[in-house]
């Protein structure tokens, strides 16, 4: 019966691999497989075990018990990213990204690429490296006219906002997925990861800067209109941000979940933006759009503007990953390829208490990253793996998984949709980008195997 779970699961996979050829959004595939595999399990009274972390190995437990307690474990991922997408939300409703582009003053394309290099990688940091992406590109429409450069740009602000995310508790959903399950924490992953990330966005672009895409100037910038100006836009932009910033202090000290921090910081922006909102109307004059804000809350609609199909799919595939590895198939498949995969190097992950972890294993994982989605990935490393919080094995999981999805256009959630904002062709962006991307992950890798043995 094990058998047909996994086939379920293969099956569920290609069909979320290739969701742009079925033209099948892969929430779809993603909760079938998620129902699909559990009810095999229950149907078949199929041994369930939970991996004890700490003996390294799988204790039985029952079905109800074990499943709900990756129930529970999801929803505190799935509870803090609908936190995060709504304080977005929020933000955007007063306009507050149109501050961002007061910070562009110049023409120059090169000058101008490590601008947008730069705000990708802080701004994925800070509020995930799929709405920087989005951001930024709404941005980049503005301020040049001409498609055929933007593509370029484009390319970039990919790499550069998943190199940001990497190194960031709240920049990626992967690492936000280690960081609340307790593998790795705020101040060591930024330890770790900071540099190797920067080099994996500084290196392809300052090789970039030096090709002739980049060269010369840009048309003349698209002023921005006053009246599309909210008043209120900088506070809110940089309330938000520092809410959500918030959220990583709150667990240090108060050791509470993520996602309390999280609702604390949404608690706090709702407020202001209610105030705001309210501040709007006028006792002697009621426009339509202050006549709408009457009757509309700005947090109920931001709460309608979250991404519903992603909190889906990460519902469905994260537990569907859970039933191979309550089946004890993950633990089995980690022991096997650590054994049969070449170690590289004299520098390797010591597992505590298992086999070593080959650096090999963790870079196939970040080249399968740009394949397929690098969410399931990191959830089936979740239930290979048993090394302790912290353990550098988790935070080249970590780096490889971020980095490694912007070597394809469809191997990131921030390159898919920058495909779907500026109609990027799968082709042009492998010819001119991947190898880009691929330098900046070998470097970043490289980066951090040195400055893992001195840190």
């Amino acid at each position: 019966m094990e058998l047909f779970v996994i086939i379920v699961f293969v099956i569920g996979y290609l069909a979320i691999t290739l969701e742009h050829n079925l033209k099948v959004d892969k929430l779809i595939p993603a909760l079938a497989m998620m129902a699909v595999s559990w009810a095999i399990i229950s149907l078949g009274h199929l041994d369930v075990f939970d991996v004890n972390a700490e003996l390294h190995k799988l204790v039985p437990t029952h079905i109800e018990e074990i499943l709900l307690h990756h129930l529970g474990k999801t929803s505190e991922i799935l509870v803090f990213l609908i936190g995060a997408m709504t304080i977005v939300e929020i933000i955007d409703y007063f306009n507050g990204f149109s501050t961002i582009k007061s910070f562009v003053k110049t023409k120059s394309k090169v000058r101008l690429l490590w601008v947008f290099s730069f705000l990708a990688f802080i701004l994925s940091a800070i509020i995930d490296n799929l709405t920087a992406t989005i951001v930024l590109i709404t941005i980049l429409r503005k301020i040049i006219t001409k498609r055929e450069d933007r593509l370029w740009f484009a390319g970039l602000i990919i790499i550069a906002a998943n190199a940001g995310g990497a190194w960031s508790p709240i920049g990626d959903v992967t690492t936000t997925m280690l960081w609340i399950g307790n593998k790795v924490t705020t101040v060591n992953l930024i330890k770790y990861l900071f540099l190797p990330s920067l080099l994996s966005m500084v290196v392809p672009s300052f090789i970039a800067s030096k090709m002739k895409a980049f060269k010369g100037n840009i048309e003349d910038v698209e002023e921005e209109n006053e009246n599309d100006i909210d008043k209120y836009s900088s506070t809110m932009l940089y309330l938000g941000l520092g809410a959500i910033m918030f959220v990583p202090i709150f667990k240090t000290i108060t050791h509470l979940p993520p996602y309390v921090g999280m609702m604390l910081s949404l608690s706090i922006v709702a407020i202001f933006a209610e105030i705001f909102s309210n501040r709007r109307i006028s006792l002697t004059h009621i426009d339509q759009e202050s006549d709408f804000e009457a009757h509309h809350s700005p947090v109920h609609k931001s709460l309608a503007g979250i991404e519903m199909p992603s909190i889906l799919f990460f519902l469905g595939i994260l537990l569907a990953v859970a039933a191979l590895e309550s089946l004890g198939i993950l633990f089995h498949f980690a022991e096997s390829l650590n054994k049969n995969i070449p170690m590289l190097g004299t520098e390797m992950i010591e597992a505590e208490g298992g086999v070593p972890v080959s650096d090999l294993v963790v870079m196939i994982l970040g080249v399968a990253s740009a394949v397929i989605d690098n969410v399931p990935l990191v959830a089936a490393s979740i239930g290979m793996f048993s090394e302790p919080i912290d353990h550098e094995l988790w935070h080249f999981v970590a780096f490889a998984a971020g980095t490694g999805g912007s070597m394809l256009i469809i191997g990131s959630a921030a390159g898919v949709v920058a495909m779907g904002m500026e109609k990027i062709n799968f082709f042009w962006y492998f010819k001119n980008i991947s190898w880009l991307a691929l330098i900046g992950f070998l470097v970043g890798s490289a980066t951090f195997m040195l400055t893992r043995v001195i840190l």
